[in-house]
């Protein structure tokens, strides 16, 4: 099950990008765009779940509303919805390479919490971070990418880096599917909320938006939230997070070959050595997590207990 969940986060969310980019560019607005992605999406896995198992299955204490809310809050509004505001300025392809990143905030959130990472990992942020500033300084190379986009991307990375770090400590819902749901719910309430402070729903003029716009949607629903959001979850309850930081080594591919080959975006070699860098970076940061772990366990002394030797 791990496994599958995160075949489906490495090619759908590497597909995600692309969708994204075709809303925004079907003048559909982004917070409104992706208010309404969570609502569907939360509001049908919901239902779904409530018919098929009944009301027991998705009732849900305070705290753990307030858990689901805070993850909406840092993974969906000031997370997801970022990739679309800058995707205003910045190619698909683009914004997947520096929101590959991701993995260098969890090792510097690590280390912040007082981890001791291995060698290979500080190699690896030291490149990767060396990657996002060769993509970022001068965009890419790409004529008509906006400073404000990039910025917008690299503050969503942390806002996401941020929230899965700390869902561990937020009281969520035992169960990834109803978790999933309520985050998304409550996540399309507040880009709903900062949709309509913005003024974003007199910008949208439903009968001018193009078919692609609406189907780009429904894939975002159907695929990006429905299933991509949820394998996501279960991995955050079920993997470590370490193993969950390499789809970011693989989603910027996947976004790169379908922007191009789709969507013509140039992939000049400002990105391709930028995207190389980041890549490499977090190819180096798992594979030192890896190695680390490793190292701990052999390193335990044989007749304690786990938390016994951990104490020692």
């Amino acid at each position: 099950m791990i496994w599958a969940a995160l075949i489906v986060v490495y090619v759908v969310w590497g597909s995600t990008y692309l969708g994204i980019r075709v809303v925004v560019e079907a003048d559909i607005p982004p917070f409104l765009g992706m208010g309404l992605r969570f609502l569907f999406a939360g509001g049908l896995m919901l239902a779904y779940l409530w018919l098929r198992h009944g009301r027991a299955r998705i009732r849900v204490s305070r705290r753990e509303l307030r858990g689901a809310a805070t993850m909406g809050l840092l993974l969906l509004v000031l997370g997801n919805a970022m990739v679309a505001v800058a995707e205003q300025t910045v190619p698909s392809g683009l914004a997947a390479l520096i929101v590959g990143a991701i993995s260098l905030w969890f090792v510097l959130l690590q280390v912040a919490g007082g981890e001791r990472p291995p060698v290979l990992t500080w190699i690896g942020v030291l490149i990767g971070l060396g990657g996002v500033a060769v993509i970022s300084l001068p965009r890419g190379g790409i004529e008509g990418v906006e400073a404000w986009g990039i910025g917008v991307l690299l503050f969503g990375t942390v806002s996401w880096a941020f929230g899965s770090y700390f869902s561990p400590r937020l009281g969520l819902p035992r169960d990834a599917l109803v978790a999933s749901a309520y985050e998304m719910l409550a996540g399309s309430v507040m880009l709903m909320v900062v949709s309509a402070a913005t003024g974003e729903f007199g910008d949208l003029h439903v009968a001018e938006v193009p078919a692609k716009g609406w189907l780009a949607l429904a894939y975002l629903v159907v695929l990006g939230s429905l299933l991509g959001y949820t394998a996501y979850g279960y991995l955050l309850a079920n993997a470590p997070l370490s193993l969950i930081g390499t789809y970011a080594y693989v989603n910027p591919v996947v976004a790169v070959v379908l922007g191009w080959a789709i969507l013509s975006e140039p992939v000049t070699s400002i990105v391709l050595i930028g995207g190389a860098l980041v890549v490499g970076g977090v190819v180096l940061v798992v594979n030192g997590e890896r190695t680390g772990r490793k190292k701990e366990r052999t390193e335990k002394p044989a007749d304690l207990a786990p938390d016994e030797a951990l104490a020692g």
